[in-house]
């Protein structure tokens, strides 16, 4: 499967050990190049790394949509991206800022500016909420394979209209936007489901993106919690069977 690494490997219980052969979580390094140029390294799995671009350029607001993009092209050795913009004079940001959690994350935004809420009067149910984590579960066959990935994907609701998976968090989130610009599918007023911790640059994209409901199997952040509420944003996490915390923007959710 494209993203998991063949490995054999030996299973120990009740002092027996029986040898295995499965797969873990494809990671490498892969270069982001714009116009020629290097923009920044990212620690991520090689896959769909074409919408790993697109989505980090238009998180990065380095394009606006997939018009500005004249070529995207992924190196044979899947280490490196080339992305070629209609508009070549385009100047890239400098001094990344290091995210938090695994994979590497990276920004170019101080996410400690004001940015405006989201424009959105979108509102969910808790059985839409358990649902699509339920569904999101489902749809995570990397995962299946080999464990230690995380998983996203976009939900109107009723359905998943896009999934991604990754072994960082972010670059999920990322593959998603490049998957909306590839497709021409709006993400605003949508629902961010997500496996993994909800820090501040996921909020951050999400908000970005317009989706106005981000729910994940696990914990926001401090930071992503006071954002999320001055963003207009339902922050839900720890949803767990039928239950779930609501941290942010409770008037989102239906009762």
């Amino acid at each position: 499967m494209d993203g998991a690494f063949p490995w054999r490997y030996s299973r120990w219980e009740s002092g027996q050990s029986t040898p295995v052969d499965g797969a873990v979580i494809d990671e490498g390094l892969v270069r982001i190049h714009v116009n020629g140029q290097e923009l920044t390294p990212l620690m991520a799995t090689p896959r769909d790394l074409d919408l790993l671009a697109l989505g980090f350029l238009r998180s990065e607001g380095i394009i606006q949509s997939r018009a500005d993009v004249q070529l995207v092209q992924v190196r044979p050795n899947q280490m490196c991206v080339d992305v070629w913009l209609r508009d070549l004079t385009v100047e890239l940001p400098s001094k990344p800022i290091l995210t938090s959690g695994c994979g590497g994350g990276v920004t170019f935004d101080d996410l400690s500016q004001r940015a405006p809420p989201v424009a959105s009067d979108r509102q969910v149910t808790p059985q839409q909420v358990v649902d699509g984590i339920h569904q999101l579960a489902g749809a995570a066959t990397l995962y299946r394979e080999t464990r230690g990935v995380h998983t996203s994907a976009l939900s109107d609701g009723q359905q998943l209209l896009a999934v991604a998976e990754d072994v960082g968090r972010h670059n999920t989130v990322d593959k998603l936007w490049g998957y909306c610009l590839q497709r021409d599918l709006d993400p605003a007023g949508q629902m961010l489901l997500a496996t993994g911790r909800v820090s501040s640059e996921m909020l951050n994209k999400a908000a970005k993106m317009g989706v106005p409901v981000v729910a994940s199997r696990t914990s926001p952040t401090s930071l992503s919690v006071r954002l999320a509420q001055e963003w207009n944003i339902l922050l839900i996490g720890y949803v767990r069977g039928r239950s779930f915390n609501s941290y942010a923007s409770q008037w989102r959710l239906i009762l």
